[in-house]
């Protein structure tokens, strides 16, 4: 681009963004212009001085928030419970925390977390009302803590080894666009007639003592078993794992599961986003340009997708715990 329209680009008071994965038609999210947008992965800000979600300088290393929230981890008993890092070391559920000025937690992490807790004490049927994407941003920000940890973790580990740290193109493009999402918590992004999530919600005969939970970081996929329901969240599939599990999701999605049933389908829709094998690309354009194919959203190619592999597959963590 050259740098006489890039420096016009920016100066708009909006910019959108266009989404493409696989077949999919153009889609677009609304973002507020370049110099407010907090890009961590371009100048690789992972320490404790920086909001996490603003880039914005802290006044102490301690103003952090929780990535697992307090109120889930005192349901559960959490906070001293083991959790294993990628990279084989040990922490607790409360030893994972974000950095985030007090204003940006006070003004809409606390709003949403209580909202949350809130539904997820009511039960299936009150989480069954909210809005989807408010449940994509808390699971969005849940699992970025734990990236967020993960990278930290493995910074020290190859400082100590006296070695830089390196991590690969495709994930940095899939975290840096889970991350932009994420700001539509504090800025007026707006994502325009498509989801680009996939979320499963299923009631489920649990024991009221059990915390499932199980995550993949590289397919930034997430799953919660509690109280009377299950959480499945692809967060950046732009819907495509929804419609390719549609058929069976169809025929259970009213019935009351057996924890086994739960696990069984989450581990399929696991499965079938480690099958993904492109990335979706989100491209910078200014508001109020034509675009050939805007407004039009497409279906996807499910062979173009998903390919048949077959052989070990790592599926991240997961942990299912029953206080007795």
């Amino acid at each position: 681009m050259p740098q006489q329209q890039f420096e016009w680009l920016v100066s708009q008071v909006h910019v959108k963004f266009k989404a493409k994965i696989f077949r999919l038609d153009l889609m677009f999210i609304f973002a507020p212009m370049s110099q407010q947008i907090y890009h961590p992965f371009q100048s690789f800000k992972f320490g404790n001085r920086n909001c996490f979600l603003t880039g914005q300088a802290l006044t102490s290393e301690e103003e952090k928030v929780q990535v697992f929230p307090q109120w889930l981890m005192s349901l559960y008993q959490l906070e001293d419970k083991p959790f294993k890092m990628l990279d084989e070391s040990m922490a607790t559920y409360k030893d994972l925390k974000l950095p985030c000025s007090a204003t940006i937690n006070e003004q809409f992490l606390e709003p949403l977390e209580k909202e949350i807790a809130d539904a997820f004490a009511s039960g299936y049927d009150t989480v069954k009302q909210l809005d989807e994407f408010k449940l994509f941003q808390w699971a969005g920000k849940l699992l970025y803590g734990i990236i967020f940890n993960e990278i930290q973790s493995g910074i020290k580990q190859q400082y100590i080894k006296g070695e830089e740290f390196n991590i690969s193109q495709s994930i940095i493009h899939k975290f840096s666009h889970l991350h932009l999402m994420l700001q539509s918590l504090n800025l007026p992004v707006i994502l325009e007639d498509f989801k680009p999530f996939s979320l499963f919600l299923f009631k489920v005969d649990n024991d009221e003592k059990e915390f499932g939970y199980r995550d993949e970081i590289n397919t930034l996929t997430f799953a919660l078993r509690i109280r009377d329901f299950g959480l499945i969240i692809c967060l950046q599939d732009n819907g495509a794992n929804k419609q390719y599990h549609k058929e069976v999701f169809e025929k259970i999605k009213d019935n009351t599961l057996h924890p086994i049933q739960f696990e069984e389908f989450s581990g399929r829709v696991f499965y079938s986003a480690y099958l993904f094998n492109r990335l979706p690309e989100y491209n910078i354009l200014p508001v109020g340009e034509d675009v050939p194919g805007a407004g039009t959203i497409g279906k996807a190619d499910a062979g173009s997708v998903f390919r048949p592999t077959f052989g070990p597959v790592k599926i991240g963590r997961g942990s299912i715990r029953c206080e007795k």
